[in-house]
């Protein structure tokens, strides 16, 4: 999803708590995949040996759950900018949001696919695309129609540059029922179908047991998890909570945020699959306090609100930089596991840099050119006023 194509927040509606937000679920994404135990993980170093195995778990194994944390903030964005440009879903108009979302996703999502093709044809390792029932054009084809979860879920887990694009297939699908539930169902059903949807995320993970890979990336849980977004940000539309309120709701966000990511280990047997609603419930609590908010970050924090401005371009290009980093360290350590910790830090700042020069060059500007052709009158009003 991981800043996803959803999460495109102008200045005049940019909000630090909601970029913080993306900004850890990016850092957890990128070193969820440099931390997996075939690559270069951060128990066998000497990090592992100070901090608590808690810790380190926490830190490597929670790629998946931050991803779900994008499905929640990308329902929340839509939502809010959605209620911005049309005053309300019943006017939603689907051409428009139509439009806006496929000048945001397609640019960069075609350049990578390009990229990864052309990988492939050159056979170089960790992109070639090889396994029984899969092909380059197979792969393509799942990528540009929503479905390459479904492909994966078929056939088996694809290269790690590939693989990241199961989470975009569901947002893209939200956002093509999305103008649908908005001019089908009005007031109350809707809300209605948002909370059915949002509450089934439990059940229709269990129900995907027998196979993994399916149960990891089906559609119905990751839209659960996008509506549990799409509610708060209904919710919080006639305004934002009073300071004390808003500290406590961010409060329970932020602590259940916490034990999902360091103590699942404990939850999960308890709460079994209900603890990806435990997630997505405190992702929106953490939204709902940020809802309106204008205190800017801590500026020892702002590298990490802007990565979450970047999250998207991030998310989709950083497998690059660590399928490049992990065989160096390898041929250059000769295996010695000791120093991966070294590698995290540089491998964050080239994935960042990275992910802000696709937002500059590739993304930026599809988006503003299709903006100016294609505003909503109320949006070229402000303009006109403003100037």
């Amino acid at each position: 999803m991981l800043f996803h194509p959803a999460h495109e927040t102008p200045p005049r509606t940019r909000n630090d708590g909601i970029d913080l937000l993306r900004g850890l679920s990016i850092l957890f994404v990128v070193v969820h995949h440099l931390a997996l135990r075939f690559r270069l993980p951060l128990g066998p170093s000497l990090l592992g040996d100070v901090l608590p195995k808690r810790v380190i778990n926490g830190l490597s194994f929670n790629g998946y759950e931050a991803v779900f944390v994008f499905f929640v903030i990308s329902g929340f964005v839509i939502t809010r900018r959605s209620l911005e440009r049309y005053g309300s879903l019943d006017a939603l108009r689907w051409r428009h949001f139509y439009a806006l979302r496929a000048a945001r996703i397609f640019p960069l999502l075609l350049l990578l696919l390009a990229v990864l093709a052309v990988m492939h044809w050159m056979a170089v390792p960790g992109f070639v695309i090889n396994k029984p029932g899969q092909s380059l054009a197979g792969a393509l084809g799942a990528a540009l129609t929503m479905t390459l979860n479904w492909y994966e879920g078929r056939t088996n887990w694809l290269p790690g540059a590939w693989d990241v694009l199961w989470s975009l297939s569901i947002e893209e699908c939200f956002y093509l029922a999305f103008p649908l539930l908005c001019l089908v169902l009005r007031g109350p059903w809707r809300v209605l179908v948002l909370v059915a949807l949002a509450m089934s995320l439990p059940w229709t993970r269990a129900a995907l047991q027998s196979n993994e890979i399916w149960q990891e990336k089906a559609y119905l849980p990751g839209m659960a998890a996008i509506a549990w977004g799409v509610l708060t940000a209904l919710a919080m539309q006639r305004g934002t909570l009073p300071r004390r309120a808003a500290r406590f709701v961010g409060a329970a966000g932020v602590a259940g945020l916490i034990a999902v990511v360091f103590f699942g280990d404990v939850l999960g047997p308890l709460l079994h699959d209900f603890i990806m609603l435990l997630l997505c419930v405190s992702a929106a609590l953490w939204l709902a306090a940020a809802h309106g908010s204008t205190r800017a970050a801590p500026r020892v924090l702002g590298w990490l609100t802007q990565m979450g401005r970047w999250s998207y371009e991030i998310y989709l290009s950083h497998m690059f930089v660590v399928l490049a980093v992990t065989p160096a360290y390898l041929a250059v350590a000769g295996g010695d596991m000791r120093w991966t910790f070294l590698v995290y830090l540089p491998v964050l700042v080239v994935c960042t840099i990275l992910g802000g020069v696709l937002h500059r060059y590739v993304s930026g500007p599809a988006v503003r050119r299709l903006s100016r052709h294609q505003a909503h009158p109320s949006e070229r009003a402000t303009r006109i006023r403003r100037v």
